[in-house]
């Protein structure tokens, strides 16, 4: 298995994962998103996020997208792990923890003071997955999210 990062090529694959995620969460009549949308937000003039590819033999079998936060406890960046996806027929062979360590070098090497995501609190697989790795959820907070009309009024002044 290797892992690279993914180039403007791989945005079929990178959507496809996205979708693949998205069916697998229940959540695939919520995506929006569409291939030349991902190509301007990764590739463009100003990347909003990256994501690494892991492979074996040359072939994809999963995909992690992230980006920087920045915590301003710590003082510090973070890296928040949008997505992370490994096809079914991948899954037990390691290339879950691949991605995330390699997530946990990058934040190590570019001075981060920690990565965190988020997980459906239904997806037990994931859940013991994160937890065998040492990682902890923050049950003290809860996630808002803004989005739609609510977001556009709130632009708008209204």
């Amino acid at each position: 298995m290797t892992l690279r990062s993914a180039t403007a090529d791989d945005v079929p694959q990178i959507f496809a994962f996205i979708r693949a995620l998205a069916d697998y969460e229940r959540l695939l009549h919520e995506v929006v998103a569409t291939e030349d949308g991902l190509r301007r937000a990764l590739f463009g003039p100003r990347p909003y996020a990256e994501v690494v590819l892991a492979e074996d033999a040359g072939v994809p079998v999963g995909f992690a997208l992230f980006f920087h936060s920045f915590s301003t406890f710590l003082g510090q960046p973070g890296l928040y792990l949008e997505d992370l996806f490994v096809v079914p027929e991948a899954r037990g062979r390691g290339v879950g923890k691949a991605l995330l360590a390699h997530l946990a070098r990058l934040a190590v090497e570019r001075g981060c003071g920690r990565v965190e995501w988020a997980v459906l609190d239904w997806n037990a697989p994931a859940i013991r997955f994160y937890d065998s790795l040492g990682a902890r959820p923050n049950e003290e907070w809860t996630v808002y999210r803004l989005t739609g009309d609510a977001l556009s009024a709130l632009a708008s002044g209204a």
